[in-house]
């Protein structure tokens, strides 16, 4: 390990002691030698030059020892200073310190293989602590914050580690239920208590706490841990799921009652009205095939919920899709005296996406284009390719090129109030429901879902000259080893 040519005199330091090591040593000698030569029982010269042997002796036996000892030390401190000793691996002149460094270097190993599993084992843990929803902290003894997770900091700010608990919230309930697992007074303590996250006073949040003591094997410093849960969350969720029940029980007994009046009618007093009979049974025929439409419509959008966070991976082309969806369109826009008119760019690329879920968007942007189109018109598909998806402000799109797809047609201009709900599950215009236009309202809640899953957009322009354009923005890729990267899941669509 160290270089033999390095033992040489003046590489020894001046703080070894050296010198009083080699005096203490041979102390006792020259007392010896003082008294014989006082007693006359050994000449003085003699003496002296019996002491200088011994001298040389002591420092021809001490040197080695005491220069290893001084590189070994040199070597430690490195050690402890995380530096790498760059010297000549060669063996140590002596055991004694041969085996004191190789005792040192397993123990430097040992505690340097301890030090980089500790340090992996803390990034992993904080990354999982990251990735979960509910906000976390870790707590000392005295209250003090450790750590936080991405949630915690995202709820509470970047700022609260370091922090006491009692600076950062003010319900005496909550610091009361903290301090009593802090004191060992509860293994833990769940409640419920509010947050005053707005200026307002009565803005406030309400938040569920389970506050732990971490078991005596954890030797850190963090003594308790507290998970805190928004209530916010839950009942957001749970009024949707509400008002997407009543919406949908709304519009499905519009269409049973009218079924239900009729058969009722047909069974008693126009029994034998041939021509009410016709009348009522094809109204009749429409209200179920309306029914028919929603429920297709409810399951279809059920099923793409289920997909939302499950990243498309196939390779498809958009083009020979637009060409289906007009051709299986083209008699309903004949009806109408409308027609179909695709500009593609030819040198429009693939992309990753789910084949039937933007066949289903783009047939239903162009049915809704028939059905709210002027009669007498054409509508227009147009597609190319753009350098990005323009950017949400509730989630994140995907970087990257995209292909963007145009469905214009003429007809009733959509005021810019109306624009933002136009993707709510059941919305419609007031207009179409007084023109009697029939629509299940889900058509573009389900564009939406699938332009989430896809990471891509959405936009509405409309004018009363220029007519109505939907423009829907497809990311090319979506893997992270390609040009763009899945690097966050949707929330909720962009209006």
């Amino acid at each position: 390990m160290f270089d033999k040519k390095h033992s040489k005199l003046f590489a020894m330091e001046k703080d070894t002691g050296f010198a009083n090591r080699i005096l203490a040593l041979s102390l006792p000698s020259a007392l010896v030698f003082i008294m014989l030569v006082a007693l006359k029982l050994l000449p003085a010269s003699i003496a002296v030059m019996a002491y200088g042997s011994i001298i040389v002796f002591n420092i021809v036996w001490l040197f080695p020892i005491t220069f290893e000892l001084q590189q070994i030390r040199k070597y430690i401190f490195r050690l402890a200073k995380e530096e790498n000793y760059t010297g000549e691996q060669i063996d140590l002149t002596e055991n004694d310190t041969r085996e004191i460094v190789d005792a040192v270097n397993e123990m430097h190993r040992f505690w340097t293989e301890k030090a980089e599993q500790l340090e992996a084992q803390t990034i992993s843990d904080t990354a999982v602590l990251d990735t979960l929803p509910d906000p976390i902290l870790m707590i000392d003894r005295n209250g003090n914050i450790l750590g936080a997770n991405t949630s915690a900091r995202g709820l509470l700010g970047d700022d609260i580690t370091d922090r006491k608990v009692e600076d950062i919230f003010s319900s005496n309930n909550f610091i009361n239920a903290v301090t009593k697992v802090l004191r060992q007074e509860s293994e833990s303590e769940n409640l419920i208590f509010y947050v005053n996250r707005g200026s307002k006073n009565n803005d406030l949040q309400k938040i569920y706490a389970h506050i732990k003591q971490l078991p005596w094997i954890s030797k850190g410093r963090a003594v308790a841990v507290i998970s805190l849960y928004d209530f916010a969350k839950a009942t957001k969720i749970e009024k949707m799921q509400a008002d997407f029940v009543a919406n949908a029980s709304h519009e499905l007994r519009t269409p049973l009652s009218v079924i239900s009046g009729f058969i009722e009618t047909l069974q008693t007093t126009a029994k034998d009205d041939e021509k009410a009979r016709e009348m009522f049974l094809k109204i009749m025929s429409e209200q179920a095939n309306y029914m028919s439409l929603l429920i297709e419509n409810l399951l279809s959008l059920s099923k793409i919920e289920m997909t939302q966070d499950l990243p498309p991976d196939e390779k498809i082309s958009v083009i020979p899709i637009a060409e289906d969806v007009c051709n299986a369109l083209m008699l309903k826009a004949r009806a109408r005296h409308m027609e179909f008119a695709l500009k593609m760019a030819k040198d429009l690329p693939d992309i990753t996406a789910d084949y039937g879920q933007i066949r289903q968007l783009l047939q239903n942007l162009c049915d809704n284009a028939v059905k709210y189109g002027t009669e007498n018109s054409v509508i227009t598909i147009t597609a190319k390719t753009v350098a990005a998806v323009p950017p949400s402000k509730t989630y994140e799109v995907a970087p990257g090129r995209a292909v963007a797809v145009s469905v214009h047609n003429f007809g009733e201009k959509i005021s810019k109030e109306y624009v933002g709900r136009l993707t709510e599950r059941f919305y419609r215009m007031q207009t179409h429901k007084n023109q009697n236009i029939k629509g299940s309202g889900l058509g573009l809640a389900i564009a939406k879902h699938i332009l989430i899953r896809h990471r891509g957009n959405l936009r509405v322009k409309s004018d009363d000259v220029k007519g109505t354009t939907f423009t829907i923005y497809l990311p090319i890729k979506q893997n992270a080893d390609d040009e763009t990267a899945l690097s966050s899941q949707p929330r909720a669509m962009d209006k």
